[in-house]
């Protein structure tokens, strides 16, 4: 038997749930309760089209042009995003991780990969993200240490999409906290950011209808645990599912465009992805973090399915 296309496969369990983390890109291939799927996942030999589970650093989203000046040098990443000439989502989605450990029970793993210097990145980070499995469902923590000598840039991103099963694309009722949302030019790039238009308004829950999004939300409302929350109701044959992000992620990307009735290239979804900092961050220092040599960032999102 071969090696599927997505490297090794490292499950965890608690009770009706399980989740599958794989070697590359260290990212979640899938996500079930009793079987059914919580994320619009994909099949161990196959890639993950469209970013499905990624894991984005040491940027999300977007550098325009690849190009970037840190510490007032000129930089120049790959451009991986061809038809829009962008460097996209990072250099981690397609390395190999490595497992670092399995809790007891088998409801928690760690997984780790060192980012080394390459062309239009200097520094060195340790990346170490736990999974882990509970009564609220699942919860991603994500740490990242620079063990370099010379200081770095660093934004995060996640890009899991929330399976919406046999549901019509318009019928999903969509709860997204956000009052403010990132406008963008023809690149994907952002022009500035502005409060929710009555079309990309859902802070009070309803259905998708004729909008379709890819949209960035920020001025993002929390609750006491100072946590934020995007919701997918009203799903057929399946209850709600909550994805919620801690205080480390001012920003969150919601797209539509792989839940669409007429959608076969896998598992239908929306994607809701917790940033840190929205597009070409590395250029306007939205968000941005810069970690000194010794110093870490850590950050903490999940997914809340409702009891069925």
């Amino acid at each position: 038997m071969g090696i599927p296309a997505s490297g090794e496969q490292w499950s965890i369990r608690h009770g009706r749930q399980e989740a599958i983390v794989v070697q590359v890109g260290g990212g979640l291939r899938t996500y079930t309760v009793d079987g059914v799927d919580v994320l619009a996942g994909y099949g161990p030999d196959e890639m993950a089209a469209s970013g499905r589970g990624q894991l984005l650093m040491p940027w999300p989203n977007r550098v325009r042009d690849g190009k970037y000046t840190f510490d007032g040098e000129e930089r120049q990443l790959s451009i991986t995003e061809v038809p829009l000439h962008n460097a996209s989502h990072g250099l981690v989605r397609w390395a190999q991780w490595e497992l670092v450990r399995v809790q007891a029970g088998d409801s928690a793993i760690t997984v780790r990969h060192r980012l080394l210097p390459q062309p239009g990145w200097g520094g060195i980070l340790d990346l170490v993200v736990d999974y882990y499995l509970g009564e609220n469902g699942l919860e991603v923590t994500t740490t990242a240490t620079n063990v370099g000598d010379t200081r770095v840039p660093f934004g995060y991103g996640a890009h899991p999409y929330l399976a919406i099963g046999d549901t019509v694309l318009a019928d999903v009722e969509l709860t997204v906290p956000g009052a403010k949302e990132v406008l963008v030019d023809d690149r994907s790039i952002p022009t500035g950011t502005e409060p929710v238009r009555p079309e990309t308004d859902f802070r009070q829950g309803r259905r998708l209808g004729d909008a379709r999004l890819d949209t960035a939300y920020t001025d993002l409302a929390r609750d006491g645990d100072g946590r934020w929350q995007v919701t997918l109701a009203a799903l057929a044959n399946r209850p709600p599912v909550t994805l919620w992000g801690d205080e480390a992620f001012g920003w969150t990307q919601v797209f539509t465009a792989k839940g669409e009735d007429d959608f076969t290239e896998g598992v239908r979804g929306i994607a809701v992805e917790p940033m840190s900092c929205p597009a070409n961050a590395f250029n306007t220092g939205d968000g941005l973090v810069v970690l000194e040599s010794g110093q870490s960032w850590t950050g903490t999102w999940g997914i809340s399915p409702s009891a069925g």
